[in-house]
């Protein structure tokens, strides 16, 4: 399980197993999606399957979460998402009512988005190997000229800036799934982001990195970052805006929030003269009020990712070995 849940397991099954087997150039940038010149035109493609458990949780389901996973990955290299495949596998046994319930959200979800779901592919597997429905989707989309967002743009001066509050999907999968209560519900934060990217890049097309931090949370995000582009990440633990529910549900549980899944939230690394520009207009956004400024990259240990704590001390955030929330996406 710790090889699919975004960390250092996850790396090293990338590294050792697939990139020797597909191994080409545009694999190198270890991006979430690949953007590709074909016919004149620059194209951002990507594929994600979603497995999360249970398929229904306070925000959303496994049908949303499929559209917007596979258009924020999209929209994180600058792309306009245009167009999604879809494709089922569904175990023998499982309620037709329950499919309908997930097609219908990718549907509104996709209509939401701006974004066509335009084919598809539907498996069935024996009872007992599978675990209700699994969805793939793929998506592609247009990326604008003069847009060029990967981690290895990331400066020395950048800030670092997040689109909202941390930790809501991780935690309300996980309450529904052990049947846990907090005294409020926390719905995840499943939204698409192609929207708020397009209104940042209006501010200034020269956005360094844009990463959505789904499995392994903020702190693998930064550490992908930070390893990929040689330099070094300062946070503000005062700054990370950790609702209070969360670090609530995360003291309780023994987990921190920076390692906990988000679905509808991005991390951008913008140089310094254009952030306050573009936070006014993140903030102006429905998808962006609550976007913070968390902190900077820097010359000083590169690679990694330190947080200047409440006290005044400092610790490394480091990347995840494995899955703290299993089967969360």
């Amino acid at each position: 399980m710790g090889h699919g849940g975004g960390g250092a397991l996850s790396a090293e099954l990338i590294e050792q197993i697939f990139v020797p087997a597909y191994g080409n150039a545009l694999l190198a940038g270890m991006t979430d999606s690949a953007v590709l010149q074909l016919g004149g035109a620059r194209l951002a493609l990507s594929t994600d399957s979603y497995v999360v458990r249970p398929l229904f949780f306070p925000g959303g389901c496994l049908g949303d979460l499929a559209v917007n996973g596979t258009v924020n990955d999209l929209a994180m290299s600058g792309a306009r998402p245009a167009y999604l495949s879809a494709a089922f596998v569904l175990e023998e046994g499982v309620e037709l009512s329950v499919v309908e319930r997930v097609a219908r959200a990718m549907g509104a979800a996709a209509e939401t988005a701006g974004v066509t779901i335009a084919t598809g592919d539907t498996k069935v597997v024996e009872s007992g190997h599978g675990d209700g429905v699994y969805v793939t989707t793929a998506g592609v989309g247009l990326v604008p000229e003069r847009v060029d967002i990967r981690p290895q743009r990331a400066r020395p001066g950048d800030a670092v800036i997040v689109s909202g509050p941390i930790g809501l999907h991780g935690v309300a999968v996980l309450s529904v799934r052990e049947g846990l209560e907090f005294g409020v519900e926390i719905a995840s934060d499943t939204a698409p982001l192609a929207d708020l990217v397009a209104t940042m890049l209006d501010v200034t097309p020269d956005v360094h990195v844009l990463r959505d931090p789904t499995r392994g949370g903020l702190a693998a995000s930064l550490n992908e970052i930070a390893r990929a582009s040689g330099t070094g990440v300062r946070l503000a633990e005062r700054a990370l805006p950790v609702p209070d529910a969360v670090a609530a549900a995360c003291g309780f549980l023994g987990l921190d929030p920076l390692y906990v899944a988000n679905e509808g939230r991005l991390v951008a690394f913008v140089p310094p003269a254009d952030a306050e520009a573009v936070l006014e207009a993140m903030r102006a956004h429905p998808q962006g009020t609550g976007a913070t400024l968390i902190g900077e990259c820097v010359t000083e240990h590169p690679g990694m990712v330190v947080v200047s704590t409440g006290l005044g001390g400092t610790r490394i955030v480091d990347l995840p070995l494995g899955e703290q929330l299993p089967r969360i996406c």
